[in-house]
This record gives C-alpha cells, sequence and structure tokens, in this order.
C-alpha cells in the first residue's frame, strides 16, 4: 500500500496506473478477509499478473518523457515516486509465488512448472489411508442381516 501510494504522490502516470494497482489492494484485502475463497485469491493472483505487465508498459513509457520534463526540486520528487514504483513492480513477482502459495494451499488446482525449477508438489506417499483395506466378502456385506445361524453386525 505504501508504495503504490507513494508512487502516485507525484502525478507523472495516468490515472489507470492508480486505479489498477489500488484495485489490486481491493481485491488483496478480499482474498484475505474471505479465508474459505479460492475466487478471490484467484483474481488477485491473475489482476497481480496484469498489473506486472500494465507497470513495466507505463513506466517504460512514461519515465523517459518526465525524466527530461522537470528541475530542481521537482525532479527530486518525481524520482523518489519513480523508484517507488519501480520498487513495487519488483516486489510484484514475490508476491505472486505467495498468493500462489495461497491459492494452493486452499485448494486450488493449477500446477505450474517451468522447465529447470523445482516444481512445488506434493508428496502424499507418506499419508496414511484411513479407507479400510480389507476387501474380504465377510468384510464386504459385514452389516447385512444376518443368516440363519451366522452372527448379525457387530454393534459398537
Amino acid at each position: 500500500f505504501v508504495l503504490v501510494y507513494r508512487s502516485c504522490m507525484f502525478e507523472w502516470f495516468p490515472s489507470s496506473y492508480t486505479w489498477s494497482n489500488f484495485s489490486v489492494l481491493g481485491l488483496g484485502v478480499w482474498a484475505v478477509a474471505q479465508r474459505d475463497s479460492i475466487d478471490a485469491v484467484l483474481m488477485f493472483l491473475i489482476s497481480l499478473v496484469l498489473t506486472i505487465l500494465t507497470d513495466i508498459i507505463q513506466i517504460a513509457i512514461y519515465y523517459p518523457i518526465f525524466d527530461v520534463k522537470f528541475t530542481g526540486q521537482i525532479r527530486d520528487t518525481f524520482h523518489f515516486c519513480a523508484g517507488m514504483s519501480i520498487l513495487s513492480l519488483l516486489l510484484k513477482p514475490m508476491s505472486c509465488f505467495f498468493v500462489y502459495q495461497m491459492y494452493r494451499e486452499r485448494g486450488g488446482e493449477y500446477n505450474v512448472n517451468f522447465a529447470g525449477f523445482p516444481s512445488m508438489t506434493r508428496n502424499r506417499d507418506s499419508y496414511q489411508s484411513i479407507d479400510p483395506q480389507d476387501t474380504s466378502p465377510a468384510a464386504a456385506h459385514q452389516y447385512a442381516p444376518a443368516e440363519e445361524g451366522k452372527a448379525g453386525p457387530r454393534v459398537y
């Protein structure tokens, strides 16, 4: 929040930068507040990725224009605001990684594997099954009605 606010102190970006980044912050609050919603986290993740792309484009377009336009103390303020927006842009991929982990913890099913990078899959080999493994005919019909001369179902 602070980085986006500081980058918008000086009006050098169009209003789309401000609206997109504060909308992403609003989606982030929604994703954190609704702990059972996978959709909120997925929307937050997608919007973070989109703002990374739009921030790169907007910084590449508007920084050179405004860098030569100002002098003195106004230029220092501009450089501070540009630095905050660049720092915000550099931290967004790390935020995407943590939001993706939150998405996986809440039951998301998208697997992203990049060649050469370690995968973030869960190893379920050490889990112990709670289902009964006995598949004998007697075990399959243990709750069936008792025939003559045989015991009925077990009472717990």
